[in-house]
């Protein structure tokens, strides 16, 4: 038997938060340099933190050891919570969406930083939003994809297939959304660009958003709500 919610999972790095500018600033503290954004939705995933074909000797030598790769993560860790953004739109996004009755929502994140759950709690306490308004927050592991954890939310609260959707920035989150019966909202501006998402992993165009404030429009529409602050930018 279903409930009468709706649901909405939230993607944290690439989708509601600007990590490649937080990742940005953590290797240049190292002495690195991960490459412009461009370049960087373009590699393959093992290649994200390392840098691409360009940047990769000179990072590989500086991350070889795990000593190095550990503070690495250290600082990266302290960059979130003191200094990482949501991308313009999204703090608003969130405070219409948790203030829905029916609505269940929260994140599903592998965020890589020192207890991943306190990080983003503290990152968006300081930009304005209170976590706790969250139905729920998941930390996967790397190595764990989200179908499941898509599936155990939507069993959770019982919600409909038809009345679950899923954000993200990467094909696998998409994969995990439509494996899930939920509807797929994807960005561009994130992880994987728009050519990368379509040409290569085959995702509908019509299913992307290339702007945060795009994919705040697509999600408040979806719901009846009209866009308010920075998302109607």
């Amino acid at each position: 038997m279903y409930s009468n919610d709706r649901l909405v999972i939230l993607d944290a790095d690439g989708t509601t938060i600007d990590a490649f500018s937080a990742i940005d600033q953590t290797f240049a503290l190292h002495g690195m340099d991960i490459g412009p954004l461009v370049r960087f939705q373009k590699r393959r995933n093992m290649f994200k933190y390392l840098g691409g074909l360009k940047e990769f000797p000179r990072n590989l030598r500086k991350q070889i050891a795990g000593r190095k790769r550990s503070r690495l993560i250290d600082t990266l860790t302290d960059v979130y919570r003191e200094q990482a953004e949501l991308y313009a739109g999204i703090r608003d996004l969130m405070q219409q969406l948790t203030q829905q009755p029916d609505l269940r929502i929260g994140i599903v994140t592998r965020n890589i930083t020192r207890e991943p759950v306190l990080t983003l709690e503290r990152l968006f306490i300081r930009q304005g939003f209170d976590p706790g308004r969250f139905d729920f927050v998941v930390h996967l592991p790397l190595s764990e994809e989200k179908l499941t954890a898509f599936r155990d939310l939507r069993t959770r609260f019982a919600v409909n297939p038809a009345r679950a959707y899923a954000c993200g920035d990467e094909a696998k989150d998409y994969l995990a959304a439509v494996g899930a019966g939920m509807y797929p909202f994807m960005v561009s501006y994130g992880f994987e660009d728009f050519d990368r998402l379509t040409a290569r992993h085959g995702i509908p165009a019509e299913v992307i958003a290339r702007t945060p404030q795009e994919l705040c429009v697509r999600v408040l529409n979806a719901f009846g709500l009209e866009p308010r602050g920075e998302s109607v930018a």
